[in-house]
């Protein structure tokens, strides 16, 4: 277990690390691409307005917990802020599991007020325009934002576990977003050369060895299930979504377990 004191103290760092001029950063970026996309969508432009949204908080909040990671973990080794951190009496587990849990807090935050401000601004963006399949604001949008939340989990955990090993602050933000690449694609991947064989040579051996990354890595674009929000059909949600919830969960506990085993094996010189 974690000490409360140790979730606080992460929470701090991160308010002193400009997490909120990152917050409001994120939203204005956010808002700037969703009215611009529904200007310029002449059709359908709430449906446009949300895929893009959607697509803006896919990649804005998975930099702002790597960019709190290197603050809240990576600088306490590079700066040897470590030195009194770890003179107080609680163990280096619950340090990181603090700083794990501040970093996951303070983005999922985050992505509740993003996915707010998305929903307000999808209905300015269809005021005056009826389409013919309207966009589903209800609970399809609250599931689609629940699974993006478990998928910012996920690289919360890989994040955190390469604070602790790689040497170098940058290594965390570069290892992130190539694992985030990698498992967000090759399952499309896969999918792609199952039905069009034809896209490149022996698509057979390619696809089997891209296959066996299912086997390390967990498919995050299998959470992406946006499509009910956009259409409103709850049927396009995955038939194997609690396997996806629980592995994703799994993989998570997997990661952190890496994460303290390697932090109580750490020499600190």
């Amino acid at each position: 277990m974690t000490h409360p004191s140790d979730f606080l103290v992460g929470v701090r760092l991160a308010l002193r690390a400009r997490y909120l001029c990152l917050s409001g950063c994120s939203l204005l970026v956010l808002a700037l691409s969703v009215l611009l996309a529904a200007q310029f969508s002449g059709r359908q432009p709430a449906t446009v307005a949300l895929d893009i949204g959607l697509s803006v908080m896919r990649l804005l909040l998975p930099l702002v917990l790597v960019l709190m990671t290197q603050e809240l973990i990576s600088r306490e080794f590079d700066r040897r802020y470590f030195l009194n951190t770890l003179s107080y009496p609680h163990p280096r587990h619950s340090l990181l599991l603090g700083r794990f849990f501040a970093i996951a807090a303070l983005t999922l935050g985050l992505l509740l007020v993003l996915a707010g401000a998305l929903a307000l601004f999808v209905r300015l963006a269809s005021q005056g325009y009826t389409q013919s399949t309207p966009v589903a604001l209800g609970h399809q949008y609250l599931v689609t934002v629940g699974f993006i939340g478990l998928d910012l989990l996920v690289l919360t955990a890989i994040a955190t576990l390469l604070a602790v090993v790689a040497s170098t602050p940058s290594f965390v933000l570069i290892g992130t977003f190539g694992f985030m690449l990698v498992a967000r694609s090759f399952g499309a991947i896969v999918e792609l050369l199952s039905r069009n064989a034809a896209v490149v040579g022996d698509a057979e051996t390619y696809r089997s060895s891209v296959g066996l990354l299912g086997y390390l890595l967990p498919d995050l674009g299998t959470l992406d299930v946006r499509m009910i929000a956009l259409y409103g059909r709850m049927d396009l949600l995955p038939p194997a979504w609690p396997w996806l919830i629980l592995s994703s969960i799994t993989y998570t506990l997997g990661l952190l377990g890496l994460a303290v085993w390697a932090l109580q094996r750490k020499r600190f010189a």
